[in-house]
């Protein structure tokens, strides 16, 4: 069982920049792969970023791709998300994920792979 908390969003003009965290708690998130997914309103839950248990690989989707990064500390049970040149088109509620089974391969884009999530955390991007 992981259980997912996220911080760190909030109100951001656009170009601005934001970090977003995701505690886990257990002792088996280190081998766990995680994932970013975010949704706007009136829209589907989309991928957003992802990273592997080991942290050695990582995914992201075109839309982030260059301005995102994720990261993990497993050491501190926490994965991170920094968001730079944030856009309007960002706004979104953003969730933090774990894979169903440990120690898979790889990134994996698909949500219903995900079996645990965060409560979400808001962010909004001003134009």
């Amino acid at each position: 069982q992981v259980q997912l908390v996220e911080s760190g969003g909030g109100l951001v003009q656009a170009g601005g920049s934001l970090r977003l965290s995701c505690v886990a708690s257990g002792r088996t998130f280190s081998t766990y792969g995680m994932g970013w997914f975010r949704q706007a309103p009136g829209k589907e839950r989309e991928f957003v970023a992802g990273i592997s248990w080991a942290g050695g690989s990582t995914f992201y989707a075109d839309s982030v791709k260059g301005r995102f990064t994720i990261s993990r500390d497993n050491a501190k049970n926490t994965v991170y998300l920094q968001m730079n040149s944030l856009k309007p088109e960002d706004t979104a509620v953003y969730y933090c994920a774990a894979r169903t089974t440990p120690y898979t391969v790889g990134v994996v884009t698909i949500k219903e792979t995900y079996r645990y999530w965060g409560q979400g955390t808001q962010v909004t991007v001003s134009s």
